[in-house]
C-alpha cells in the first residue's frame, strides 16, 4: 500500500517546529507577498533561509504558495520573488496565475510547479493537461467524490493532491467572486473576507445557510492510500500551533499504523468546527452548520463582575488553556490565554475579567490545549538572500509580453443561458452569439435550423465551469458534432477543456480562464488561444496596465458569486438578504448552486473611454437576465450610448481589487 506524504501548513516559525515533531512529510507556506493566506504571518526571506537549512535536517520537503493572481503592477516584483526562489532548496511553488506558470517556464525552468486547487481542476482532464504542461502536481478540487478521485487517478500520471482535513470554502476554489464583489477583498488575492459564514434571511428565517463543517476525511485516508494519492493536504495556515501538531500526529497514526480510533481520539480535540466527510466520504448531506465557532463549547458565563467572570465547565480546566467568549447571536470574543483561575467548586471557574467582552448567558469555548510549547522563532534566521533581478533583465522580460496592438474594429459578444433567448434577440446587432445551455437544452438544440445554419460563423459554443468525470464523453460528443454541423468557434470556462475540442475548432476563452496580467495573456497566445475574456472582478487601473487590448471586456453581467457543488435549502422564491441587507438571487444549474447579485453590474458608461484606451470588443451578458425582447433592446441601447443600466453596480471597476 502507498504512503502519502503528510503535508502541513506553516504560517509561523512556531507551526513549524509543530510540524516536525508532529511528523510532518512536507509543509507549505508563503512569502510575505502573493500567497492566499494574506491573513497569516508568512515568512521573510531571512527566516526562510532558517527553515530551509531546518527541513534539510528533517528531511522535510518545503512548498511555496504563490497561489493568487498577479496584476500588471506586480510582475516586475515577481520577477524579484522567483529569482529569490530559484537560489534556494525550496521544493516546489504552488500556483494558481497563468503568468506566473508562463515566466517560471520561461525563465526559472529549473523551479518545480505544482497546480494550486486555486485553479479549480476538477476531473481527469485538469489532470492530463497539467500534466503535459510540465506540473509536477496537481492539488484536485475539494468536492471530488472518491470515485471520481479514482477515475482521476486511473486516467493521469500527475502526482495528486488531495485535502483531507480543515475549513471549507462553500464555493470551488478559484471561482468564487462573493468577497471580492462585497468590498475588493478577492479570495482569488489571499484577501477572503469570508462571506459564507455570514447569516442569511431567507423567507423568514435567519440563518448560515452556506457555513460548511469542517473537513475530515479520516475514513478515507485508507482508500486513497490504496488507489495511489501521493500527497495528503492539511488546511490551517491561520490555526495555531497545537493544531499542526495534533492533526500531523493523528494522520500519521493511519499512515503509519493504520490505526484510525487512535487518529480520530486525537481529531475530536483539533479546536475546530463541526465535522463532515464531504463529498469524499460520499454523503453532505449535514455538511452546513449552523454553529460557525471553532473550538469545543464547554460552558455558559455565569456571572460577570467589573473584576471577574464565573463560568461553568465540561471541561478540566488548565492554565495554559485557551478559551473565548461568545454571545448567542454574536461574534465570538478573540481567544485568551488562563494564566489563573479559582476552581469555586466542580464544574464551576473563576478569571480575572480585564478587558475581556463577556456576559451572563455567553457560551464559554475551549479554543486550546497547550499540551505542547514550541519555538516561537528560529534560532539562526541567516542572511538574507539578494532577492532584486537587474532592472535591465526585467524591463526586458516584461516588454517581451507583448506591445500594445489596437484592434481595428469594434466587436460586441453577446452570451445567452436560455433557448428562450433565440426568439428575442437580433443577430445584426452583435458578432458573436455565445450558447451557454444546460445539458437538457444541448440535447434539444435542432443544429439544423436555418436561423442557425445561416449564422453558424457568428455562433460560439461555450463549455460549463465544472465537468464532473461522468459528463466527459458528453460534452466532447458536443463538441464533435457541433464542428460536424459547421460550428466552429468555441469558448472555454476551464483551459483543460481544449483537450476535449477536435482539430481545427477556433478557441476562445471566457472570463474564468484568469488572465489578470500580460505573462497570464502570453500564456495562451502559446496555446494557440487568441481571444479571451477580462475576469469580471478585475478592475479599471489593471485593465488599463495591460497592453493587450485584443481581450474581450464584459460591459454588463450578473457575476456569479458562490458556484458551489453543495446544495443548500432556500425560501420558495430562492431571495435571500445578507446581514448588510445585499440581496442576491440562488439558482440550480445542472446539480450546481449559483448565487447572483439582484441587481447586474454594468460598465456600459465607461464604453467610451474605453473605446479611447484602446478596447474594442466588450461583452453582454444576458444570463439570469429576464428573457425579454425590450430587455434586449433597453441593454443594448444604453451599451450604444455609453449608458449605465439601473439599478446597477460596478463592482470593482473604481473601487478597485485589492
Amino acid at each position: 500500500m502507498n504512503k502519502p506524504e503528510l503535508l502541513l501548513p506553516v504560517g509561523n516559525p512556531e507551526m513549524f517546529h509543530a510540524a516536525i515533531k508532529g511528523g510532518a512529510d512536507a509543509v507549505y507556506l508563503g512569502l510575505r507577498q502573493f500567497n492566499a493566506r494574506g491573513r497569516a504571518s508568512n515568512f521573510t526571506s531571512s527566516q526562510l533561509q532558517a527553515l530551509l537549512k531546518l527541513a534539510k535536517k528533517h528531511k522535510i520537503k518545503v512548498y511555496l504558495t504563490l497561489n493568487i493572481v498577479i496584476k500588471n503592477e506586480e510582475l516586475s516584483d515577481l520577477l524579484d520573488t522567483l529569482y529569490l526562489i530559484q537560489k534556494t532548496d525550496i521544493s516546489a511553488i504552488i500556483i494558481q496565475d497563468w503568468g506566473v506558470y508562463h515566466l517560471v517556464k520561461k525563465y526559472f525552468p529549473k523551479i518545480t510547479v505544482h497546480a494550486s486547487t486555486q485553479m479549480a481542476h476538477h476531473n481527469s482532464l485538469g489532470a492530463i493537461y497539467c500534466q503535459e504542461r510540465g506540473f509536477e502536481r496537481v492539488v484536485m478540487a475539494r468536492e471530488l467524490t472518491l470515485p471520481e478521485l479514482k477515475e482521476v487517478k486511473k486516467k493521469s500520471n500527475i502526482e495528486l493532491e488531495i485535502f483531507m482535513h480543515g475549513a471549507l470554502c462553500y464555493s470551488f476554489s478559484g471561482m468564487c467572486l462573493f468577497s471580492s464583489f462585497l468590498g475588493g477583498s478577492g479570495a482569488n488575492r489571499g484577501l477572503c473576507a469570508q462571506p459564507c459564514r455570514r447569516f442569511y434571511e431567507t423567507g423568514n428565517e435567519k440563518k448560515h445557510i452556506f457555513s460548511l463543517k469542517d473537513n475530515q476525511a479520516v475514513d478515507v485516508l485508507p482508500e486513497l492510500m490504496k488507489i495511489g494519492v501521493e500527497s495528503i493536504k492539511i488546511e490551517g495556515r491561520l490555526k495555531p500551533a497545537e493544531f499542526v501538531y495534533n492533526v500531523s500526529r493523528a494522520y500519521r497514526k493511519v499512515i503509519d499504523e493504520n490505526d484510525l480510533k487512535s487518529a480520530k481520539e486525537i481529531l475530536s480535540y483539533d479546536m475546530g468546527r463541526e465535522k463532515t466527510g464531504y463529498f469524499l466520504a460520499g454523503n453532505v448531506n449535514k455538511a452546513i452548520t449552523e454553529n460557525t465557532n471553532t473550538g469545543i463549547l464547554i460552558g455558559r458565563v455565569e456571572k460577570r463582575t467589573r473584576e471577574s467572570i464565573i463560568f461553568t465547565s465540561s471541561h478540566e480546566l488548565q492554565l495554559g488553556n485557551r478559551i473565548r467568549f461568545k454571545q448567542k447571536h454574536g461574534e465570538a470574543q478573540k481567544a485568551i490565554k488562563v494564566k489563573e483561575f479559582k476552581n469555586l467548586s466542580k464544574g464551576s471557574y473563576q478569571i480575572e475579567a480585564g478587558n475581556t467582552l463577556a456576559q451572563k448567558g455567553d457560551q464559554v469555548y475551549l479554543a486550546g490545549m497547550m499540551q505542547e510549547k514550541f519555538p516561537g522563532k528560529f534560532r539562526d534566521e541567516g542572511k538574507p538572500i539578494n532577492a532584486s533581478m537587474h532592472r535591465t533583465e526585467k524591463v526586458k522580460i516584461i516588454k517581451s509580453l507583448g506591445a500594445k496592438n489596437i484592434p481595428q474594429k469594434e466587436q460586441i459578444y453577446v452570451r445567452i443561458d436560455s433557448l428562450a433567448w433565440l426568439r428575442k434577440i437580433h443577430l445584426n446587432e452583435m458578432n458573436y452569439l455565445i450558447l451557454n445551455l444546460k445539458k437538457s437544452e444541448w440535447e434539444e438544440l435542432k443544429w439544423e435550423v436555418p436561423f442557425l445554419q445561416k449564422n453558424a460563423n457568428k455562433i460560439m459554443i461555450e463549455l460549463p465551469k465544472f465537468i464532473q468525470e461522468k459528463d466527459i464523453p458528453f460534452y466532447q460528443q458536443l463538441c464533435k458534432t457541433a464542428m460536424r454541423k459547421g460550428y466552429q468557434n468555441f469558448m472555454l470556462s476551464h483551459i483543460s477543456q481544449k483537450l476535449l475540442l477536435p482539430k481545427k475548432a477556433r478557441i476562445a476563452c471566457n472570463e474564468n480562464v484568469y488572465l489578470f496580467n500580460d505573462a497570464a495573456v502570453a500564456h495562451l497566445r502559446d496555446e494557440k488561444i487568441n481571444l479571451y475574456t477580462h475576469p469580471q472582478e478585475n478592475d479599471l487601473e489593471n485593465l488599463l496596465r495591460g497592453n493587450d487590448r485584443f481581450g474581450i471586456v464584459p460591459v454588463y453581467f450578473y457575476p456569479q458569486l458562490f458556484y458551489s457543488r453543495m446544495p443548500v435549502k432556500t425560501s420558495a422564491n430562492n431571495e435571500l438578504t445578507d446581514d448588510m441587507q445585499g440581496k442576491y438571487d440562488k439558482e440550480v444549474r445542472d446539480g450546481i448552486t449559483i448565487v447572483y447579485p439582484k441587481h447586474p453590474v454594468t460598465w456600459m458608461q465607461q464604453k467610451n473611454n474605453l473605446h479611447k484606451e484602446g478596447f474594442r470588443r466588450f461583452l453582454i451578458d444576458l444570463s439570469h437576465e429576464k428573457v425579454s425582447s425590450n430587455t434586449f433592446k433597453r441593454i443594448i441601447k444604453n451599451f450604444q450610448q455609453s449608458k449605465q443600466a439601473q439599478p446597477s453596480t460596478s463592482f470593482n471597476l473604481k473601487k478597485g481589487l485589492k
